[in-house]
């Protein structure tokens, strides 16, 4: 009689369980006897697997935050970045450090002397590339509502640092929503769980990770959440800007993107309209944009 937790494997299954168990035994045991396949199992046997006693051995970051040993990989690793003028630094966020250890910061080309200076006063906390490792850093670190003002959290792609001044950033834009602080200081910390959800589950522009397309490159770059002394701000940077008629394609993708963050990740109605002291819609603008003032930067509204 088989034992309790185990299941059967028969068929295909039991073939491929036993070349598995051959070959892990001629890579970590080579001066073991390796059993033949008729030694393994014989005609017509069932091989029984122990499910539970491996499910007792996995930890995920949920059981042991700092000692675990499953990792689900995300599509791209990530950055988490930080600056807050307001304490020079002494207020960085703290994360387990014998769970992530803190690497150097790779000098990034494409990016001139002042965004270089500029990135002298922010701080890279971490980088990650699981699903395990966001889990142990966000459980770890102050929620935006307890930031103090003027901070900021930016998340970006590794390898991108949060300046107009990269090149995958430099022909972007971005979305973003500014929120009055007193109305939303108990649903900002969500709103930002979200929004990096969003992120690094790739939902915000899935096109490049479908089956269809395997060349399309990513539009987001990096989201980031800002705190000021009467709002918080929420803002997905994007590779890629519409910059006319001719680009009809690409404002349509720019143009889900938004939807989605509206909808999706901050929980709005498509024909909610927010406006009001302080607050601002879910609005897209590209970097070249945002330095002219007026009417003669276009908005793209959701």
């Amino acid at each position: 009689m088989a034992a309790t937790n185990a299941s059967s494997l028969t068929g295909p299954a039991l073939q491929a369980s036993r070349a598995a168990l051959s070959a892990a035994l001629a890579e970590h045991d080579q001066s073991t006897h390796q059993p033949t396949e008729e030694e393994l199992i014989e005609s017509g046997e069932i091989q029984e697997v122990d499910m539970q006693g491996q499910a007792d051995a996995i930890r995920t970051v949920f059981s042991d935050p700092t000692n675990f040993n499953v990792k689900h990989p995300l599509y791209s690793p990530w950055t988490l970045w930080f600056d807050s003028p307001a304490t020079k630094g002494r207020n960085m966020p703290q994360t387990p450090i014998s769970a992530f250890p803190q690497t150097p910061m790779p000098q990034t080309p494409g990016v001139n002397a002042a965004a270089q200076g500029w990135m002298e006063d922010i701080k890279r906390v971490i980088s990650f590339d699981s699903v395990e490792e966001f889990w142990g850093l966000y459980n770890n670190i102050i929620p935006p509502s307890a930031l103090p003002q003027k901070a900021n959290y930016y998340l970006f792609k590794e390898g991108i640092i949060p300046a107009w001044e990269d090149d995958a950033n430099k022909n972007g834009g971005k979305w973003s929503i500014q929120l009055p602080k007193d109305k939303n200081r108990a649903h900002v910390d969500r709103m930002w769980l979200y929004t990096m959800l969003a992120a690094i589950g790739e939902t915000f522009d899935p096109t490049h990770t479908s089956t269809e397309s395997t060349t399309a490159q990513s539009l987001i770059t990096g989201v980031i959440v800002s705190t000021r002394p009467q709002f918080y701000r929420l803002s997905i940077w994007t590779r890629y800007a519409p910059s006319g008629d001719e680009d009809a394609a690409l404002k349509d993708r720019i143009e889900s993107v938004g939807r989605h963050f509206k909808m999706s990740v901050l929980g709005y109605q498509d024909n909610a309209r927010l406006a009001g002291p302080l607050a601002t819609e879910v609005e897209f603008l590209s970097h070249k944009d945002s330095e002219k003032k007026g009417k003669a930067a276009k908005k793209i509204i959701v």
